[in-house]
């Protein structure tokens, strides 16, 4: 993929779950519980939700696999934290995860009712999560100068090379 790091571009799946699985899952529970769709309906919740999971491992497994390039460039201690609120992340959307599963085995219960708005509630606390990760990717890249470590040498930027870039025309009869 051209020396570009892999990591920023599959983290925005899981950063974009994690944003519309609140909506997602309020419009299920309102829905679940309205009558408007049946129990198994919720496993389109549990689908998305295992997809945001997933993804967030591919990212982690990503940005573990550039942080040794990236170190040379960042202090570790920013890199660590970034790293952490990734775990706390992936932790927390798991524990999600199988509350939506339970959902499902609750067979359309007053106990399925209150799991589906605790799901809600948790998909809350996901999604800023996913902001507070984000944010810690996003220093590294701006503030810490973390790019820096892709940059070839010479200093012409990666995104660059190969353009053809245009050049103003000096006429010679303007003054």
């Amino acid at each position: 993929m051209n020396g570009l790091p892999l990591h920023p571009a599959v983290v925005h799946l899981p950063v974009a779950l994690a944003a519309l699985m609140p909506l997602i899952a309020a419009g299920f529970a309102w829905a679940l519980w309205t009558g408007r769709v049946r129990l198994r309906a919720w496993t389109a919740v549990v689908a998305l939700q295992a997809l945001l999971v997933a993804s967030g491992l591919v990212a982690m497994r990503t940005g573990e696999g550039e942080e040794d390039r990236v170190e040379a460039v960042v202090q570790k201690a920013a890199i660590h934290l970034h790293e952490e609120y990734a775990e706390q992340f992936i932790w927390s959307a798991g524990a999600s995860l199988a509350l939506a599963a339970l959902v499902m085995a609750g067979r359309k219960s007053p106990v399925s009712n209150a799991l589906a708005g605790t799901f809600v509630v948790a998909t809350l606390g996901v999604a800023g999560m996913a902001l507070r990760v984000g944010h810690a990717g996003g220093q590294l890249v701006y503030v810490h100068g973390a790019a820096s470590a892709y940059a070839p040498v010479g200093g012409v930027p990666t995104a660059a090379v190969g353009r053809t870039v245009a050049v103003p025309r000096q006429d010679d009869d303007r003054n």
